[in-house]
């Protein structure tokens, strides 16, 4: 009985701010959000392989696919955590749907049109709407309850994000793959993407009128440890976060957007079948996100990354030999890539007090590192070997353990010479 007790208690309070106020209706809510910027990432990730066949263009051109995406997060970031700070949380999710409806609105009239141009012009769109979302609401999960407890909660928010991504390629592949004419025609991209939009306009009517509290400038200014003062350039954990999670997002894009293809380069199957072990794959990374939660929980965040990092260098290492070893190992990327970016995330912001806001925008414009691997293993590959590709993720892997390895240095450092805000600084 007793331990019943003291597990509800564990529970509501990961969602209990220090004013007493239980927040998990609220992470409730915000978690749809994560959902649906995994679908559609998961969505996009089906269009690599789709437009080579129906464009008529090759690797190295099909990866400004992600170029448009993440090119979009790059430039909106910085008026996303604008918008948070003048608006608040709410404005800047309102915002951010706003966005994508109209970003999916234009790709299903891209289908009529059936230029490279018109689809990438809608990517660009939905992908700034993406960029707002998670703009916000990654650095609200880590203040709907304690701030020892953030990294936790964005593992939790995140995991629903890896059902997103799960879904996205199934439903991709089921239908611009799965029609008799679909391997040569756009017209599968209209029910998707029309369905995105429906669904986003929906959320946007719940999201008007729902209560989202903004906290965090609250809790900002509670936090004694919090420093002021020190520019963000000189808090090192927080300058090569910002460099990691580029390095991770490069990786991430390149392995996600190319995985069709490297399917199809070792197995004697179609696209759809690729599509829907794209979609395995990404359930391999929402378990590997429960498992991360946990890690962790029982262990330091940091030493998880670098672990989970370092065993991902390997693994690429083992991509590279092709055959069912090489395949194997792909589906391993996704176990372990599962808890790198929220990760990431949670040790970059860790103590910018006031400048948090600013510091979550920062590191969403690093992920315009997913704009510059794809394109480059696409032209190793047209050059070479899908395979070969995958030197891109493997030496990303590398620099981002020896970030999680040097992360407690670093940190220590930077919290030395920060000024505390209990007297006002």
């Amino acid at each position: 009985m007793a331990t019943a007790t003291g597990v509800k208690k564990a529970r509501v309070g990961l969602f209990r701010t220090v004013d007493g106020k239980n927040m998990l209706a609220t992470f409730a809510l915000v978690t749809t959000l994560f959902l649906l910027w995994g679908f559609c990432n998961g969505l996009i990730d089906v269009l690599n392989k789709h437009f080579q066949t129906t464009l008529h263009i090759d690797k190295f051109q099909s990866g400004f696919v992600q170029t448009a995406n993440y090119v979009a997060y790059f430039l909106m970031a910085i008026p996303a955590g604008m918008l948070a700070r003048k608006f608040g949380y709410k404005g800047g999710i309102i915002t951010g749907l706003s966005l994508i409806a109209l970003g999916a609105l234009w790709f299903v009239s891209a289908t009529q049109i059936g230029t490279y141009a018109s689809f990438l012009t809608g990517l660009f769109i939905l992908a700034a709407g993406l960029a707002c979302l998670e703009t916000i609401a990654n650095p609200y999960t880590t203040v709907l309850g304690p701030a020892a407890s953030g990294a936790t909660r964005i593992n939790i928010a995140q995991t629903f994000n890896g059902v997103g991504w799960v879904l996205g390629p199934i439903v991709g592949g089921y239908f611009i793959f799965g029609g008799a004419n679909a391997a040569n025609a756009n017209t599968g991209l209209f029910a998707p993407y029309l369905g995105i939009a429906v669904v986003v306009l929906a959320m946007l009517a719940v999201f008007i009128f729902a209560n989202v509290p903004d906290i965090q400038a609250e809790e900002e200014a509670k936090q004694s440890d919090a420093p002021r003062g020190k520019p963000l350039w000189r808090r090192a954990h927080f300058v090569l976060g910002v460099a990691a999670q580029f390095l991770y997002v490069a990786a991430q894009a390149g392995i996600f957007g190319f995985f069709i293809n490297y399917v199809l380069e070792n197995v004697n199957t179609t696209p759809a079948e690729a599509a829907n072990w794209l979609g395995i794959a990404f359930a391999v990374f929402t378990v590997g996100r429960l498992f991360g939660s946990a890690a962790v929980s029982l262990m330091k965040p940091q030493i998880a990354l670098a672990l989970y990092s370092a065993i991902n260098a390997v693994l690429c290492l083992a991509v590279m030999l092709g055959g069912s070893v090489g395949l194997a190992a792909l589906f391993g990327t996704f176990f372990f890539m599962s808890i790198m970016f929220p990760t990431i995330f949670a040790l970059g912001i860790h103590g910018l007090g006031d400048h948090t806001k600013l510091g979550s925008s920062i590191i969403v414009m690093s992920v315009v590192g997913g704009a510059i691997a794809p394109p480059l293993m696409g032209r190793i590959a047209d050059v070479t070997s899908m395979r070969a590709g995958f030197l891109v993720p493997l030496a990303c892997f590398v620099l981002v353990a020896l970030y999680g390895a040097f992360w407690s240095k670093l940190e220590a450092k930077d919290a030395q010479g920060a000024v505390p805000s209990k007297q006002g600084g």
